[in-house]
């Protein structure tokens, strides 16, 4: 017999490590992102819920502030104090004090016929059908973040965020969608868009260069905000001075006018030569002033 042969030992091979997929990330798969408000932050949320992010630059600072247009029936019109010495209330309480006097001496003249109910026509139910056409259309109007007829202004967006989360009271807060954006908006959310940033700063500068420096758009967007304003926070000397038919509604329509060009464009320049650059500039002044004076500055 052969001696036996030592048996070899195994060769000396280098362990190996079996690793679990768990163990490591693969590399062709995505991580796995923390879950974002996808359509509920940004441009996105302030569709959702119908109100917007606005900057105003007036004289004192940039201000942040939100804005919502609603059907008039659906919001209630802010409260403010009324000034007894406020001239447009004293008219307003005098036309009422005329009206009523004379509708006391109509009555005084009339005959005895016509106090006797005995001898009154019965009027016709059809002459009130129409009464109900006559109303008057049920418009969008603007809001503002405001309360007691102030305009709560911040000069960061988180201060604005940090308010709307607060539950303080303010106009806004009876819009239905409210509550959604108190929850979701974040800072970073708070990012006006480029037809909702307006200049009231640079206005009367403007206006006093003359004819020929106008800037267009910006003159027609603070129209645009300054009606809004006064409406909204109900300041009647705003209102009046951009009544239809004033001299700065007059400009308005001028510079829109020129805006679109054509044959309006001419006419519309041609209007805008005979505005005085100092009357307008004084009556813009006026409105700022009325404007900046009505805002609450929070920080």
């Amino acid at each position: 017999m052969c001696p036996e042969s030592p048996v070899p030992p195994p060769p000396d091979h280098p362990e190996v490590t079996v690793t679990s997929q768990s163990d490591e990330p693969e590399a062709s798969a995505p991580v796995a992102e923390k879950s974002s408000p996808e359509g509920s932050s940004g441009r996105e949320l302030w569709d959702q819920v119908r109100i917007e992010p606005v900057e105003i630059a007036l004289p004192g600072g940039v201000g942040l502030t939100l804005r919502a247009y609603r059907k008039a029936s659906e919001l209630t019109p802010t409260e403010i104090e009324v000034d007894e010495d406020d001239p447009f209330e004293a008219r307003k309480r005098r036309a009422e004090k005329e009206a009523e006097e004379e509708e006391l001496a109509l009555l005084a003249e009339a005959s005895p016929d016509d106090a006797d109910p005995t001898t009154a026509e019965e009027p016709d139910p059809a002459d009130f059908e129409d009464e109900k056409e006559a109303q008057p259309a049920d418009e969008e109007v603007p809001m503002f973040l405001s309360h007691k007829g102030r305009l709560i202004a911040f000069k960061s967006a988180e201060s604005l965020v940090s308010f709307v989360r607060s539950g303080a009271p303010h106009d806004l807060a009876q819009l239905d969608s409210w509550g959604d954006l108190a929850e979701r908006v974040q800072s970073s959310d708070v990012d006006p868009q480029p037809e909702d940033r307006y200049e009231l700063d640079l206005v009367v500068e403007n206006l006093r260069g003359g004819h020929d420096t106008w800037d267009l758009p910006l003159l027609i967007n603070a129209g645009e905000v300054a009606r809004d304003l006064g409406y909204a926070l109900r300041i009647k000397p705003v209102i009046l001075a951009l009544s239809p038919g004033s001299p700065l509604d007059d400009l308005d329509e001028s510079l829109r006018a020129a805006e679109k060009g054509g044959m309006g464009g001419f006419f519309g320049r041609r209007r805008l030569k005979k505005i005085g650059a100092q009357q307008a500039s004084l009556g813009w002044r006026s409105v700022i002033g009325k404007i900046s004076a009505a805002v609450d500055w929070r920080d």
